[in-house]
């Protein structure tokens, strides 16, 4: 089983956000950001072994850890706090490797291109970023990167904008959602695919559904287009309903297990066996790496 989406804080990151005095810093195990309530993080979580021994019980085979886009660390400008997720992530033992990230304030495109020799899996971006076509246009120099070394791009939710007397579900029901549609159909709107011809994508969470969305895009004037073999989007945070629905409009295919643990687990998708071996195994391995997955 291939997980794309989880996350797990090394100890030089968590040293790193200690450190700091400004969102986003940790008070003892209390996250602070600019756009959230604090969160109390359990410590658990980020116990690597702890982390290990559950990937081991559930078969995992590779687990693919991604930085915490929602504290908004790419566009921050603390390269320090970038170098020490990126230091951390690479000493991960198996079955975790890492997604890169950049700052996005000033993009260092060598500097992507060593991480991606070093073994890094492909390269983050925060869909918050993402939400019109011109904003593909101008990370155009990373996603060039990421397609001339054969890495895949993985779309997560950024910082949330901030609100006052709204429940702790807001930021990831609505902010993380409606970033995730805007990305999605910017990406389309750019015509992305006509740019990158051969780079892959993944939206986590379902693109936020926006794939459920093509009738309205048709009923408005727009194109979906056919299934396009080389953008994903993960299951994470969505159950048999959900999945179920997008993977009427991109084909099974195109779906790909992810977990977003520790905030998730693995979901039962109800999609028969064959088909949860797809997802959870065939699919995560054509967009990882591009190829034909061995066989299990």
């Amino acid at each position: 089983m291939i997980d794309v989406h989880q996350h797990l804080w090394p100890a030089e990151f968590i040293d790193s956000l200690r450190a700091r005095t400004e969102p986003p810093y940790l008070t003892g195990w209390m996250l602070h950001t600019a756009g959230e309530a604090p969160y109390e993080i359990d410590p658990a979580a980020h116990e690597v072994d702890k982390r290990v021994a559950l990937e081991q019980d559930a078969g995992t085979t590779l687990a693919a850890v991604s930085l915490s886009s929602p504290l908004g660390i790419e566009q921050l400008g603390d390269t320090a706090l970038l170098d020490a997720w990126h230091t951390g992530a690479a000493a991960l033992p198996e079955p975790f490797h890492a997604w890169a990230s950049v700052n996005l304030l000033s993009p260092d495109v060598e500097g992507l291109e060593a991480l991606f020799s070093e073994g890094f899996l492909g390269l983050q971006l925060p869909a918050n970023v993402l939400g019109t076509p011109e904003a593909w246009a101008e990370v155009g120099s990373l996603l060039a990167v990421a397609e001339g070394a054969g890495k895949p791009i993985l779309v997560h939710p950024g910082p949330a904008v901030p609100a006052v007397e709204v429940p702790g579900w807001w930021a990831p029901v609505v902010d993380y959602t409606l970033q995730l549609q805007a990305a999605w159909w910017a990406w389309h709107a750019y015509g992305g695919r006509r740019e990158f011809p051969r780079l892959r994508l993944c939206f986590v969470a379902a693109a936020g559904l926006a794939p459920v969305h093509h009738e309205r895009l048709a009923a408005r004037g727009g194109r979906l287009g056919t299934i396009d073999p080389n953008l994903y989007v993960d299951t994470s945070s969505y159950g048999p309903q959900g999945i179920d629905a997008v993977a009427r409009i991109l084909g099974i295919d195109q779906v790909v297990h992810g977990t977003d643990r520790p905030y998730a687990g693995i979901t039962e998708l109800r999609q028969g066996a064959a088909a949860t071996a797809v997802i959870r195994h065939d699919n995560p391995h054509r967009l990882l790496f591009g190829t034909p997955t061995p066989n299990r």
